[in-house]
């Protein structure tokens, strides 16, 4: 570090990641304050400089240097810390610059026994709950569950296609080189998922096929609740154990088939705009974040989505990593991946990046969308991120939520108005521009038959390929209190 660049420290101030001292008479406060950077993500004391900003400078000699090595043994475990000496322009007198470059993996340090963390200008002793936290993820960082031989796990146990699928993405995507062969283990090889040729648990949860019953933590549970309380009936539960990469592709796709779907016409335009009740690209990567970050060490772990009438919700077993927290997620933060094997997997693909943008990103896609940005929880050892939406309107409602009473929604009438005469599901579809069958199946036709407003012309066969759809009297009736509002 230069003059110049330590003047441009100096005029912006303390903060967080940066404190001045006049002399090294003030070492020990300066080691805690280095102390508190390492247990960051880093920073930087010069020591030279008076409160009011000016540089002064003191002389250095060989016991002065002797002193900063003496301080810098006052670390545990030994602390990646560079001393430079800056000279000032009249070259009696010299800054100290004290940079500390902290590593995931040796947090947390202490300084005379003590650990310090930062907050703002203030330098203090970290609480003794959040210490210990730190240390379990020390231990974590060196000992991972991810990293460690998956017992009776073998080669052949692994989805080929899906490993096979990563090498072609990752090419693609230039975070793999195309000369890698096509060789399974090869390919573990290079993602780091094989240690000394055993398959890793990392390489389990990224490309298992079977998880039962040594592997539980691979459950991804789907339910959609009628109203807005989890006391509410269940409309649909589906529970499956897979892969990560299945995982994330299941959600999204049970998602899509389970969202309601609404059109719209934007102004000036001419062809209609489809919308999910929350952006796509936000739900994709809240699930890939819960599918890569939950607790995989743990056997009771699991995703879950539930879905309500007013709300999604997504949650991930395992807490936030020691350095984050809620509040972080809307903001700048660092990217503290649980699970770096897992994680780096899916950044091969070019399905995450490594920055810890993808909830800053969520926070701007919902914005754009005009509904409000999502709200992060960490409670009961898990993490829940929710979306605010109205899940039933526009496109059908959920089971039993249509009635004689009940508002129909647009293509509901639609439905009704044409099925005077017995109709195929395609002829009933046609109007509406809609192409998903299923989805048009259960989000609009269902819950009129649930409701009675519609009836099978073949009910003992609702699968039948000759099955039509024709209105009932109680379908008329509520037609006819439609068409009066």
């Amino acid at each position: 570090m230069n003059l110049a660049t330590i003047e441009r420290l100096v005029a912006k101030g303390e903060s967080e990641k940066v404190e001045l001292k006049k002399s090294t008479g003030q070492l020990g406060r300066a080691g805690q304050t280095l102390c508190a950077c390492l247990n960051d993500s880093g920073g930087t004391v010069v020591i030279g400089i008076t409160d009011s900003g000016k540089l002064v400078g003191q002389e250095v000699s060989d016991k002065t240097r002797r002193e900063v090595a003496a301080m810098f043994a006052r670390f545990e475990p030994p602390a990646p810390l560079a001393a430079g000496y800056v000279d000032l322009p009249d070259r009696r007198a010299k800054l100290i610059v004290i940079e500390a470059r902290p590593q995931d993996e040796t947090r947390p340090f202490t300084f005379d026994g003590r650990p310090y963390q930062r907050v703002q200008t203030t330098t203090s002793i970290v609480p003794q709950e959040r210490y210990e936290a730190m240390l379990l993820d020390r231990a974590h960082a060196r000992h991972r569950w991810e990293n460690q031989p998956a017992v009776g796990v073998r080669l052949e146990d692994l989805d080929r296609e899906e490993i096979l699928r990563t090498r072609a993405t990752a090419i693609e995507q230039r975070r793999l080189s195309a000369g890698t062969s096509m060789d399974v283990g090869d390919i573990l090889d290079r993602l780091g998922l094989r240690v000394d040729g055993e398959v890793t648990q990392a390489a389990q949860m990224l490309y298992g096929t079977k998880f039962l019953p040594d592997y539980p933590q691979a459950l991804l549970k789907l339910g959609r609740f009628r109203g807005t309380k989890i006391t509410g009936d269940i409309l649909d539960n589906k529970q499956e154990y897979l892969h990560a990469f299945a995982m994330v592709r299941e959600a999204i796709a049970w998602l899509d088939r389970t969202l309601p779907l609404s059109a719209r016409f934007p102004k000036g335009a001419i062809n209609r705009e489809d919308r999910l009740p929350v952006p796509a690209e936000a739900l994709r990567e809240i699930v890939i974040n819960a599918v890569i970050h939950r607790d995989v060490s743990n056997p009771s772990s699991y995703v879950a989505i539930a879905v309500f009438d007013d709300r999604i919700e997504i949650h991930s077993i395992g807490d936030f990593p020691t350095g984050i927290r809620a509040e972080l997620l809307t903001q700048e933060h660092r990217s503290i991946p649980r699970n770096p094997l897992i994680a780096g997997a899916f950044h091969r693909t070019g399905a995450i990046e490594v920055w810890g943008r993808g909830t800053n990103r969520v926070v701007e896609a919902c914005r754009a969308y005009g509904i409000a940005e999502p709200t992060f929880t960490e409670a009961s050892g898990a993490v829940t991120v929710t979306f605010k939406a109205e899940v039933v309107a526009d496109l059908g409602r959920a089971p039993s939520q249509v009635g004689p009473k009940s508002v129909l929604s647009a293509a509901q009438v639609q439905v009704l108005e044409i099925a005077s005469v017995a109709r195929s599901l395609p002829e009933l579809m046609a109007p509406s521009g809609v192409k998903n069958k299923t989805r048009f199946r259960d989000q609009v036709v269902a819950p009129l038959l649930d409701a009675g407003l519609l009836e099978m012309t073949i009910p003992d066969k609702p699968r039948s390929s000759k099955q039509q759809y024709r209105i009932t009297e109680a379908g008329r009736a509520a037609l006819a209190t439609t068409r009066k509002v």
